[in-house]
């Protein structure tokens, strides 16, 4: 029988290449604890972490706090948003996950690289048949270390490349009489597409002129972009997300649709937000956490809302989100539309 191997750490897999981190350092993305695990194992490295979402962000910094680790914890809407250049970036990449968004950060990681810098990317794969093709097409070169079960990439920025971005504009037909487009970029909720569940919520939402309307978990501000427009100058919306990419580019279509009304917030816990002044709240909460994030957002939605005010939240697990809705709100309205179900409940 063949002896099965054992899948190295990415700490381990980064004793392949003694002596090649140089700081100041970047690691990008990453879960909390194996980024953790990098900055603890590498020590005082001058070690910015780069996070998309405030959730992971957040858990990052409390990990790090409780290993007594020193490395900065960074959320911006794009890597190159970073204070630079660095000498040296390392990507620990999830398994599964985005193939966009992968290429998005290899590419962006070339442009906080010093000339000479080096990108070192630490895949869970033993064979990875993704990363080689994709580091050679925008840094020429690729240094893969015989790494067991793991993966290492190593590539050096080694001349001047524009910057290209990634991203996806989709276009989505109206009830006012035109089409919509939108800007989506990877690492965003729906990337490149108009979701069927966000489409069934848009359909059945109700919003009359005037309201005011929040937002909840808004992606690239699809949902609330709708609203607002049935609103009208007199309503106002606000688009909420703890991924600080997708308030970007919620502000972006916002605009870019002439909403005249409206607000962007960053937050993971849906706070900086006013008590009772809101008529209707939209959600559309992702399914992962054992529903932490859907119940926070029924929470905050009641703590929103004023009296006699709607929540539309749309989900496929209606048989575990129903009860949530139900004990904050109690008995909700049901519709079924595109394989979705859309819970609306009065506050």
């Amino acid at each position: 029988m063949a002896k099965q191997q054992t899948i190295l750490s990415f700490p381990e897999l980064l004793t392949l290449v003694p002596g090649k981190i140089r700081p100041p350092l970047a690691i990008v993305l990453g879960s909390p604890n194996e980024v953790a695990d990098i900055c603890a194992n590498l020590g005082d490295n001058d070690t910015a972490c780069y996070q998309m979402d405030l959730y992971q962000a957040e858990r990052l910094q409390e990990v790090l706090s409780e290993r007594n680790v020193q490395a900065k914890v960074i959320t911006a809407p794009d890597l190159w948003d970073l204070a630079g250049p660095f000498q040296t970036v390392l990507y620990p990449v999830p398994q599964g996950g985005e193939r966009s968004l992968k290429l998005d950060m290899i590419e962006q990681s070339y442009h906080i690289l010093v000339p000479s810098g080096q990108l070192i990317v630490l895949s869970p794969y033993e064979k990875d048949q993704f990363f080689p093709l994709a580091l050679k097409k925008v840094y020429r070169r690729v240094h893969a270390p015989a790494a067991g079960a793991g993966a290492l990439f190593l590539c050096h920025r080694h001349e001047e490349r524009r910057r290209r971005r990634h991203e996806v504009t989709f276009q989505v037909q109206s009830h006012f009489g035109r089409s919509l487009r939108f800007l989506s970029r990877p690492g965003v909720f729906s990337y490149g597409r108009f979701d069927d569940g966000a489409r069934a919520l848009v359909e059945t939402m109700d919003i009359q002129p005037g309201e005011r309307v929040l937002d909840l978990g808004c992606g690239c501000g699809t949902n609330g972009i709708f609203a607002g427009l049935a609103s009208g100058c007199d309503g106002f919306t606000a688009f909420v997300d703890s991924n600080v990419r997708a308030v970007a580019l919620a502000d972006l279509n916002a605009r870019a649709q002439g909403l005249e009304q409206f607000q962007t917030i960053a937050s993971s816990r849906v706070s900086g937000l006013p008590e009772k002044k809101f008529d209707v709240v939209l959600a559309n909460p992702p399914y992962y956490a054992q529903h932490a994030i859907a119940r926070l957002f029924i929470e905050r939605a009641h703590d929103c809302l004023r009296p006699d005010g709607r929540l539309f939240l749309v989900t496929r697990q209606a048989d575990e989100i129903g009860p949530l809705v139900a004990e904050v709100f109690g008995p909700a309205g049901v519709v079924e539309r595109r394989g979705y179900v859309i819970l609306r409940a009065e506050k």
